[in-house]
């Protein structure tokens, strides 16, 4: 699978360099920052031999940019919860978001957030999936290269997938056709955002098959449709 590393203004240059070494172990090479701090020799000694990947990586202004042209977009982040309530907030372990992407034919992007405060509330409402490392309570929050070497073994260790997943595309025509029907029903505003951002989760965790795909944008697509009959009869 194609998988773009995003590190999101990191704070000290050996963080990044480490990542990069940790990218060349498990065979991925794109790397992008957004608003990185200086990269000096201390970046370029802790990559050791994914230096190419250092020299190579991009430099963006916004996570928006930096995650262009991904199918899927996956932020890491330290505070979990088991909430219903609070689903934006709800994420898979590595291993568990490796298994559910096999046969994601797609560019995804794996996005890291400040080594001090993470990903912002808002940056993490632009995720399809979220994944945190179960740790100790007493100190969960892992050093930035420690989790992305994590997250990489756990995606280079997942199997093959026998099923073939929904593309970029069809997953865009789903969330297009459940906004569509979310607006047809007259749903109340103050939550459309909230329902968007649920259902975003709900299928990045989710991944759907190609058949599962046909399935619902078949079933939001005829709804959408039926209620725009029945509203133009009144």
């Amino acid at each position: 699978m194609a998988a773009r590393v995003v590190l999101v203004e990191p704070k000290y240059d050996g963080n990044v360099g480490s990542v990069a070494r940790a990218m060349k172990n498990f065979g991925l090479s794109e790397l992008v920052l957004v608003n990185p701090c200086p990269l000096g020799e201390d970046a370029r000694r802790r990559a050791m031999h994914g230096i190419d990947i250092l020299e190579g990586a991009r430099t963006m202004g916004s996570l928006a940019v930096a995650v262009k042209g991904c199918g899927l977009v996956a932020g890491t982040t330290a505070v979990d919860t088991r909430s219903e309530k609070r689903f934006a907030r709800i994420s898979s372990t590595p291993r568990e978001f490796a298994e559910r992407v096999r046969g994601f034919g797609g560019r995804m992007a794996l996005v890291f957030g400040r080594e001090d405060d993470g990903l912002h509330d808002e940056e993490i409402k632009g995720c399809d999936a979220l994944i945190t490392i179960p740790a100790s309570r007493e100190y969960p929050v892992l050093n930035l290269s420690h989790a992305a070497a994590i997250l990489f073994y756990e995606l280079h260790q997942a199997p093959s997938a026998r099923r073939r997943v929904a593309s970029d595309m069809e997953r865009g025509k789903l969330h297009d056709a459940f906004s569509d029907l979310v607006r047809a029903t007259d749903y109340p505003r103050h939550k459309v955002e909230r329902t968007q951002v649920m259902f975003r989760r709900l299928i990045g965790r989710a991944m759907p098959t190609k058949w599962e795909f046909h399935a619902l944008i078949g079933v939001y697509t005829r709804a959408t449709k039926r209620i725009a009959r029945l509203e133009a009869q009144r």
